[in-house]
C-alpha cells in the first residue's frame, strides 16, 4: 500500500459564487508559446476548431489563447476563463516517480489528484468509480486538495456546483492520462439540490433525520449547507451536476458514450411536498476513442452478482437503463454502489488480466467485482479505515469459482462486501 495524507477538510457550505475576471492587459506583454494540444481542453474546443479560429495550425500565442477566449464558443471545463493563462504558463514540471502497477490488485491512500501520478500513462483499461457527492456526506478522513483553479477543499465540499463539477472533470482529465486508447471510464453520479441543510456523515443518519428522530439543532452538526448566495441557482433548486460533468468531458477531448441510468431496486426516502422523489442515479460511460474494447455479449454471459442481466427486471437487450439494487450498507459507507453495478461495466469493457482503476475505492466492491473476474485492480482512497476495510474485502474473493457461487444473488449484494 501506498500512503498520500495532507490537511483536514473545511466544515461548511456557504455557495457564495465570486466575481472574477480575465485581466487582459496583463497578458498582453507575455511572449509564451503553447501547443494546440495542450490549450484544447482548456478552452473547450476541438483542435480543429480552433484551427478554424486562427486560421492556421501550430503552435498558439498568448494573443492566439485570448482570441480563443472570446469566442462565443468558448466554456469552462476544470478552470474558470481568468484562470486559463495562469494555468498554461504555470511551472509544472513533472517530477519522476517510480510508476505503481500490480499483479493481482493494490491499494493507494492519498488525495486522487496526486496519486494519479503514480500510474504509467496508458496502462488502465477500465476507470469504474463512484465519487463523493455534492455537499451532501462527511466523508471518513477527508483531506483539503489545492485545485487547479484555486480553491482548497475536500472533494464534495466545494463552495458552488460549479467548483464540484471543475473538480471532477480535473479528475477526468488526469485519468485521461493513464487510460489505455481502447479503454472506459465508468463515472456513477448523482446530483445534489441547492438546500439549505445539515450535512450529515451517512445515510442512516440522513434517514433517522427524516423520520423526526434527529434531535440536533443546525448549530450541533459539524457542518452545513446554506443555499443562499450563487449566482443563478435558488434554494431547493436542481443543480443538474451530471449532465454538465458529461457536457465538460466533451470538451476535454473524450467521447460521451452513454449517458445511463441506474434505476435503483430501493432508495432513501425524501421530502416530497413539491417535487418527485429520486429513485435512479447517472452512470456516464466515457472513452478516448470512438470505438473501445466493448463485450456486448457480457450482459447474457456474467452472473448477476456481477453485473450480468437483472432477470425478471431487465430485457435481454442492452439499453441505456440498469435496474441494479442498491448496496446492503455494510461498513458504514455513506454512498449505495452495488457490487453488480462495477462488476457490469468492467465485464463490458476488459478483458481477462486487464488493469482496472477505481480512484474512489470506499470499501472495495469494485475491486471485488474486478477480481471475481480475472482482472488486476487498483484501488485509491484517502480513508486509511477503508483502505483497510477493502483490502479485507478484495483479498478474501477467490479469483475462481466465485461467479459460479454468486449466480443465485440475483436481487441481493454479495455477502463479504460493504458500500463504496
Amino acid at each position: 500500500m501506498v500512503a498520500l495524507n495532507h490537511g483536514v477538510q473545511l466544515p461548511d457550505i456557504k455557495p457564495q459564487t465570486p466575481v472574477a475576471a480575465l485581466d487582459r492587459s496583463a497578458w498582453l506583454s507575455r511572449e509564451e508559446m503553447f501547443s494546440i494540444a495542450e490549450v484544447a481542453p482548456l478552452v473547450g474546443m476541438a483542435p480543429t476548431f480552433i484551427a478554424k479560429v486562427l486560421g492556421r495550425r501550430g503552435h498558439l500565442t498568448v494573443q492566439d489563447v485570448l482570441t480563443l477566449l472570446d469566442q462565443d464558443a468558448f466554456s469552462e471545463t476544470f478552470l474558470p476563463r481568468s484562470k486559463v493563462l495562469d494555468y498554461l504558463t504555470a511551472d509544472r514540471e513533472a517530477s519522476a516517480v517510480d510508476h505503481q502497477t500490480t499483479a493481482a490488485h493494490l491499494l493507494i491512500e492519498g488525495n486522487v489528484t496526486e496519486a494519479l501520478d503514480l500510474l504509467e500513462p496508458g496502462s488502465v483499461q477500465c476507470v469504474v468509480t463512484s465519487t463523493p457527492y455534492w455537499g451532501l456526506r462527511i466523508y471518513k478522513d477527508s483531506k483539503l486538495v489545492q485545485w487547479a483553479d484555486g480553491e482548497e477543499c475536500a472533494y464534495g465540499h466545494e463552495q458552488t456546483p460549479e467548483g464540484f463539477v471543475r473538480h471532477s472533470v480535473q479528475i477526468l482529465f488526469q485519468l485521461r492520462n493513464v487510460l489505455a486508447e481502447d479503454g472506459s471510464i465508468w463515472w456513477n453520479i448523482m446530483d445534489s439540490y441547492n438546500t439549505r441543510t445539515q450535512i450529515r456523515g451517512n445515510a442512516a443518519e440522513a434517514l433517522r433525520a427524516m423520520q423526526g428522530k434527529d434531535s440536533k439543532s443546525w448549530a450541533d452538526h459539524a457542518a452545513r449547507r446554506y443555499s443562499a448566495g450563487h449566482s443563478y441557482l435558488k434554494d431547493g433548486e436542481l443543480s443538474m451536476i451530471p449532465v454538465q460533468i458529461a457536457q465538460r468531458a466533451s470538451r476535454i477531448g473524450l467521447f460521451v458514450k452513454s449517458l445511463i441510468t441506474w434505476a435503483k431496486t430501493s432508495s432513501m426516502p425524501e421530502p416530497q411536498n413539491s417535487r418527485v422523489s429520486r429513485g435512479s442515479e447517472f452512470v456516464i460511460h466515457l472513452t478516448k476513442t470512438r470505438t473501445p474494447k466493448f463485450d456486448r455479449e457480457a450482459y447474457r454471459r456474467v452472473t448477476p452478482a456481477l453485473g450480468g442481466r437483472n432477470v425478471g427486471y431487465e430485457s435481454d437487450k442492452l439499453a441505456d437503463v440498469w435496474v441494479l439494487p442498491t448496496s446492503s450498507g455494510k461498513n458504514g459507507h455513506g454512498a449505495q454502489f452495488p457490487t453488480a453495478l462495477p462488476g457490469r461495466c468492467i465485464a463490458l469493457s476488459t478483458a481477462p488480466n486487464d488493469l482496472v482503476l477505481d480512484p474512489f475505492v470506499g470499501s472495495g466492491n469494485s475491486g471485488v467485482a474486478a477480481r471475481a473476474l480475472g482482472r488486476r485492480f487498483i484501488g485509491i482512497d484517502v480513508s486509511p479505515q477503508y483502505i483497510g476495510i477493502a483490502e479485507t474485502a478484495i483479498s478474501s474473493v477467490p479469483q475462481s469459482g466465485f461467479a459460479a457461487a454468486t449466480n443465485a444473488s440475483t436481487h441481493q449484494d454479495l455477502p463479504m462486501t460493504g458500500e463504496l
